[in-house]
């Protein structure tokens, strides 16, 4: 039932309808007007800048020990954004194969993030043992 609403749906727009299938009209409508924009590096380096953004406002404004970690993981993507996009659009490489530069730098830092991500839990955990909070405005209090 639900798919025979959304047919109708698309009937309602102009779909021609054909057993599950929906076709474009042949006559032009606003969905066939739109123009279609490649994907550029443009597109992937304003990604990149959104999220670093995020990333950076998020470690700068989060008082809890697990928000400052989501940025510094977002700000970790951005640079695996960035690294891949870079390889595909400014490295085709030869003879058709591409070069996996990027993608190889990309997975190393996925692996570093992990690695990050592990051992500032454990210290999460251990200031959580000594303060029993995760407030990160407590750590003055730390000596060693």
């Amino acid at each position: 039932m639900l798919v025979i609403g959304i047919l109708d749906i698309g009937a309602s727009f102009g779909f021609r309808i054909s057993g599950f299938s929906t076709y474009l009209p042949s006559t032009s409508m606003f969905v066939a007007a739109l123009p279609v924009v490649p994907v550029g590096l443009h597109h992937y380096l304003v990604l990149g800048a959104v999220l670093l953004v995020c990333g950076i406002m998020t470690m700068m404004l989060k008082r809890n020990a697990i928000g400052i970690l989501m940025g510094v993981e977002l700000v970790l993507n951005v640079t695996n954004v960035n690294l891949v996009a870079f390889n595909h659009f400014a490295y085709a490489g030869t003879n058709g194969s591409p070069l996996l530069d990027g993608q190889i730098f990309a997975i190393f830092i996925i692996v570093l993030a992990a690695g990050e991500a592990a051992v500032a839990l454990a210290i999460f955990l251990n200031f959580y043992n000594n303060f029993s909070t995760i407030d990160v405005e407590r750590a003055k209090n730390l000596k060693g």
